[in-house]
Formats: C-alpha cells, structure tokens, sequence
C-alpha cells in the first residue's frame, strides 16, 4: 500500500514538473499581432476625412507611409508583442491588381489580398477573406492580437470565429466628420475601439490638383534616391544630435510614422521629383537614410 501510494505521489511529481516546464515555455513564446485594413473603408473615411471626398480619383494615398504609421502605432500598443504582416483587402476587377495595388503587395511584410470589383465599384468577397484569414490564424494560434481597420457590420462574424479560438480582436477606426462610420453591432463585438484622427491621415492623405504634378527633372535612380537618404541622415545628425537619431536604430527597418514622413518632404525637395507611389525609390531612400546612420554607430 505504501509502495502504491510512493508511485502514485510520484507520478503527481512527475505531472507537476511537465506542467511547470510547459508554462515556463509559453511564458517564453513572444505574443504576434498583425494588422487587416479593409481598403474600401479606409479610402473612403480617409478621404472624405481629409479631401471631402469619398471618390478615390480625387485625392491621392500615400499607402506606404500609411502603412508604415500603422505598423508605428501597432508597435507602441502592442509593446510585447511582434509583428506577423499587415493584410491589406481591396477589390479588383476579375482580381488583377491594379499598378497601385502592385506597389502595395512589393512593400515588406504587406500582404494584398483582392475580392471583386463589380460594375458599381463596389467591392464583392472583401469581408469573407477577412473571416478566412482571421479565423485560420487565430486557429492556428499564428496571433494573440488583430488590429482590424474596418466598419462593415459584415465582419461581426469575421471578428466572432477569430475570438472563438482566442484571439483578441481590436478596432480600429477613422474620425468621422460627422456622425459614424462604423457599425454598432462591429462596436459592440470587438475586445477594444480606437480612432485614428485627422492628424494622423493629414500626412498621407492629399486631394489632385486639376493639372497632374509634372515633374522638372526625369525619374532619379535607386542610386541617386539612396544618396539623398545618407544626405539627409548627415544633416539631421549634425542639426538633431546623436543622441536623438540613436533612438531610432532598434526599429530598424521601420521609422516613426512622423520621422519618414519628414524624410519623404525633405527628398522631394532636394530631388525635385514626388516619390508617392513610387515603392522602390521610397526603399532606396530608406536604405540610404539606415545606412548612413548605422555606419555612425
């Protein structure tokens, strides 16, 4: 009876220090996010926010630096965790991207995924591929957190089967000049609400002018933008102090939302040339920007 009972303590033992060792390493496994942006409801709050105007001809999106901006603010509310992607959802008509869409499915760690665009210019099978992206890494426990930029009362379901496996879902808005642009039941669902407002979309958001910009020197090289970029690291290292620009190196490759908007103006300038849009030469401009000063530390 006793040897029985020696065994018995000995294998709650043995039980205890399994479970011990398997907390232990989830405690260690670093916690993932990723970002969904429903591109409709993006470019008509932003634009109407910004432009006055839901119409996408009639204003211009610098999708890259949004992009990044998100990645910044996704970054300081989800300290602790890491990034998984951000997945970008838009229509196209029989789902062929568009110049612009291609730009944006380049860019790192951007993943562009296109429904249907019917006749109307309206998007069809945006918000099921959102339900099937959220639900399948949630499933297979790929995030802990989604950053869901979106409105469409559609995607309560789409938020519903991604906290069914434990997934925390976040909503994301854009301020709206009046009234709501998103839907109660979608409000009512999520873990959380934020609003971006104006001044986060001023930067990236511009309306066209009746004449296209035209530019007074032909398109530079990846090698002239790179150029700039150790340019303008030189001239804010010596105007803004080492000890300011440090800050940035543990988030390399991304620069604040602010900082590369900066970076961007102050290319244009030099440049002569506008570089929205223009994925590779925005890259090469970064390149040249890190590369600068990382050789300075």
């Amino acid at each position: 009876m006793n040897e029985d009972l020696a065994a018995l303590h000995a294998r709650i033992d043995r039980t205890n220090e399994l479970l011990q060792r398997m907390l232990a390493e989830v405690a260690k496994t670093p916690s993932t996010h990723a970002i969904f942006v429903d591109a409709g409801y993006l470019y008509a709050a932003a634009g109407r926010l910004v432009a006055g105007t839901e119409d996408r001809r009639a204003f211009d999106l610098d999708a890259e630096g949004l992009i990044d901006a998100l990645i910044d603010r996704a970054r300081t509310i989800f300290a602790d965790s890491r990034l998984l992607r951000v997945y970008w959802y838009d229509g196209a008509r029989r789902r062929i991207h568009t110049a612009e869409q291609q730009s944006i499915a380049e860019l790192p760690d951007v993943k562009v995924r296109l429904g249907n665009l019917n006749a109307n210019n309206q998007q069809k099978g945006v918000d099921s591929l959102i339900r099937s992206d959220l639900e399948s890494l949630a499933r297979h426990r790929a995030i802990s957190d989604a950053a869901l930029l979106g409105g469409d009362e559609d995607l309560v379901s789409a938020v519903e089967a991604a906290q069914g496996y434990g997934a925390r879902v976040h909503l994301w808005g854009i301020e709206a000049p009046e009234g709501r642009n998103q839907a109660e039941p979608l409000l009512w669902e999520v873990d959380s609400q934020r609003t971006l407002d104006l001044d986060f979309f001023k930067p990236y958001v511009s309306r066209r002018t009746a004449q296209a910009y035209e530019p007074a020197t032909g398109r530079p090289t990846r090698e002239d933008v790179r150029f700039v970029g150790a340019q303008i690291a030189a001239k804010w290292l010596a105007a803004r102090g080492r000890d300011t620009l440090v800050e940035l190196l543990p988030g390399h490759p991304y620069l604040p939302g602010s900082v590369d908007q900066d970076l961007l103006v102050e290319a244009e300038g030099l440049l002569q040339y506008s570089l929205r849009g223009q994925a590779d030469l925005r890259r090469a401009l970064r390149d040249g920007f890190w590369d600068h000063l990382q050789a300075q530390y």
